[in-house]
């Protein structure tokens, strides 16, 4: 099985407060236990890859992964979601300029999250609009062995949003976290 490899820095989980850690791994400095849910996210996206690269690469497909990845990739959405909410809550923890970079990505994964987990479209004012529920969890893109997923009317590729996820928290610097979680309340 191909291993897909995180553009981050480090895979590094450690309860500890040595500054060359927080240069490694800066999320550390906003929150340890965040860091660590990050850290699994970006697992949980190279097994999704892994899932993709297997499962689309054989005739017939392996339905095996493609089915493990689409449901793979709807825990990681909530999940990374989850995780851009609680940054972009405790905004006051981060530069503006890491700041513009969560707004941007909470944008993308929103688009993706509401068709997936409250089967609506995405939509800021009511009335809220269903998605169809009879329907499959994900589309396909056989060629660039990916996911199409959210709203099917509107769909984004999986492996788009895991590489944005991944850009984003990585651009993430030292400098940027301002103050830890716990201070912004």
């Amino acid at each position: 099985m191909k291993k897909h490899a995180t553009s981050r820095r480090v895979k590094l989980l450690a309860n500890s407060t040595n500054e060359g850690q927080y240069y490694q791994e800066p999320l550390l400095a906003f929150s340890f236990y965040l860091s660590g849910k990050n850290n699994l996210l970006l697992s949980t996206k190279d097994e999704i890859l892994d899932c993709l690269d297997n499962g689309f690469s054989n005739k017939p497909f392996d339905m095996k992964f493609i089915t493990h990845a689409s449901a793979l990739m709807w825990f990681w959405t909530l999940g990374a979601y989850e995780i851009v909410r609680t940054m972009r809550q405790a905004k006051n923890c981060f530069s503006d300029e890491f700041n513009g970079e969560l707004i941007r990505l909470k944008k993308l994964l929103s688009k993706v999250r509401m068709p997936s987990a409250k089967m609506e479209k995405e939509c800021r004012r009511p009335p809220k609009i269903p998605v169809n529920s009879n329907r499959s969890p994900d589309g396909w893109d056989i060629e660039k062995k990916d996911l199409l997923i959210g709203d099917p009317e509107n769909y984004v590729r999986a492996r788009d949003v895991l590489n944005c996820y991944d850009n984003v928290m990585s651009r993430l610097e030292l400098d940027d976290v301002k103050c830890p979680h716990y201070t912004s309340y």
